[in-house]
């Protein structure tokens, strides 16, 4: 959201009474002066505006968010974040919810960027089918997230000048699930034709 522009300094040469000579050396400088510091001020008021959420905000403004929301997540691994990425990070942990449906941890991973399937593990019994692999008790507590063998990130319009062209990596989506999924249970993680 950007906002107009406004030279204050002009505004206040319109609010003079008529005998005054708006050109006059020492009134001149005072109004250029008092001018400079609204157009400060109505600058600042915008970038508080901006900054009311995550999408607008920059620079200072999106570090502060960050400070607020506990980011950047652990998860996020050594790699800088992109800008985009920062402010997604940010507006998915506004709206974040929580869950523990499969739907919930596909979701999650959709909006970190990798595309996966969860298979959970049914326990083995004289009625199960003859192609359901064998598994026994403590496997109702294991699930098996699948997904693509590389996640390449790559450079978008959203993108910072200083962001790379590319990064990738499966490292934010392992944490990411880890530390969200229920306690009692384990999580496999199989990438690529496995």
């Amino acid at each position: 959201m950007t906002g107009f522009t406004v030279n204050h300094a002009e505004l206040l040469t319109l609010l003079l009474p008529t005998p005054y000579e708006a050109t006059g050396e020492v009134l001149a400088a005072s109004l250029a002066a008092e001018g400079a510091a609204l157009d400060a001020a109505h600058a600042s008021a915008q970038a508080v505006l901006e900054a009311i959420s995550p999408a607008g905000a920059d620079g200072l403004w999106l570090a502060d968010w960050e400070r607020v929301l506990g980011l950047p997540d652990a998860c996020a691994g050594g790699y800088a974040q992109t800008q985009a990425e920062r402010i997604a990070a940010a507006l998915s942990k506004i709206r974040q919810r929580g869950g523990l449906s499969r739907a919930y941890f596909i979701g999650l991973a959709k909006a970190l960027g990798f595309a996966i399937t969860i298979e959970e593990h049914a326990v083995y019994t004289c009625e199960s089918p003859c192609d359901q692999p064998i598994c026994d008790e403590p496997w109702r507590f294991v699930w098996t997230v699948r997904g693509p063998e590389v996640t390449v990130r790559e450079f978008t319009c959203e993108s910072g000048c200083e962001d790379p062209l590319s990064s990738w990596g499966n490292a934010a989506l392992e944490c990411v699930i880890n530390r969200l999924k229920p306690a009692h249970t384990f999580v496999i993680f199989a990438y690529g034709n496995t």
